[in-house]
């Protein structure tokens, strides 16, 4: 039952903006109620901050998950997940990855070295060090969801075309590639929302049904915020709704329902 652990990788592929302009900035928050079926499995949030890196001020990127209720009595998780990257290119320098689900644990942090396309991996539960080649560009877990916000193709697919993008996850480098699908205006309980649908495609058979099991919904607007995910899982499937917000750059507007 890797839930939360999931949704943090659906983030990934959603929301995207011209370069022109940032869709985000200092102060913006999300909070996302996530069900298992039927259940109201948890939740998670995203923000962002800023920092301090090499004397230069940069995004400090923090996800969150964690589950509810009876879940967490049956499965327990507290996840944790942050980014810091650069203010321009969306380049980053550092990441931290902490995790519990359900006794499983990870407690890392990784160092870019971007000049010789390298990343140093900390783990501290094992004490131990790696360092590992990746190629030019590569974004870790959580710098990709907002390195894509502001890709300067996304908004020149046509339906049925893909962007690709490589992330650095469980010390190993992942092409991500993402297809447009089209536009549908969806209910939510802010409104109806106009919204962009994409579909990543994802390796099969650790946690995903099948290669096209994720579909994601997101504002067809300038913030380009995550609205709506789903995936079918190897066991049952999965559904999270944007829940919470705060902190916007840009307006954000809805049709009444």
């Amino acid at each position: 039952m890797n839930k939360i652990l999931i949704f943090t990788l659906f983030l990934i592929t959603v929301s995207f903006a011209p370069q022109k302009e940032r869709a985000f900035k200092e102060g913006e928050w999300f909070k996302f109620r996530i069900h298992y079926g039927i259940v109201n499995a948890g939740y998670a949030t995203m923000e962002v901050k800023e920092a301090v890196k090499n004397n230069k001020k940069v995004y400090h990127a923090i996800g969150k998950g964690f589950t509810t209720g009876m879940t967490k009595f049956f499965f327990k998780v507290e996840d944790n997940y942050e980014s810091y990257f650069d203010k321009e290119s969306g380049v980053p320098y550092q990441f931290v990855r902490k995790i519990d689900e359900g006794g499983y644990t990870k407690n890392q942090e990784g160092f870019f070295n971007n000049s010789n396309h390298t990343i140093t991996v900390k783990d501290y539960k094992h004490k131990s060090e790696k360092s590992f080649i990746v190629p030019a560009n590569t974004q870790d877990i959580l710098s990709t969801f907002y390195y894509l916000r502001n890709h300067p193709d996304i908004d020149k697919l046509k339906v049925g075309e893909s962007i690709a993008i490589d992330m650095f996850f469980d010390d190993d480098t992942t092409k991500f590639k993402l297809k447009y699908l089209g536009n549908e205006d969806i209910k939510t309980k802010f409104g109806t929302i106009p919204t962009m649908i994409f579909r990543p495609y994802v390796q099969s058979g650790r946690v995903f049904k099948e290669q096209e099991s994720l579909t994601v919904w997101i504002s067809d607007d300038d913030n380009k915020m995550p609205i709506r995910i789903k995936a079918s899982l190897a066991v049952g499937s999965l559904k999270a709704d944007l829940d919470a917000f705060k902190g916007l750059k840009h307006s954000f507007s809805v049709k009444a329902n």
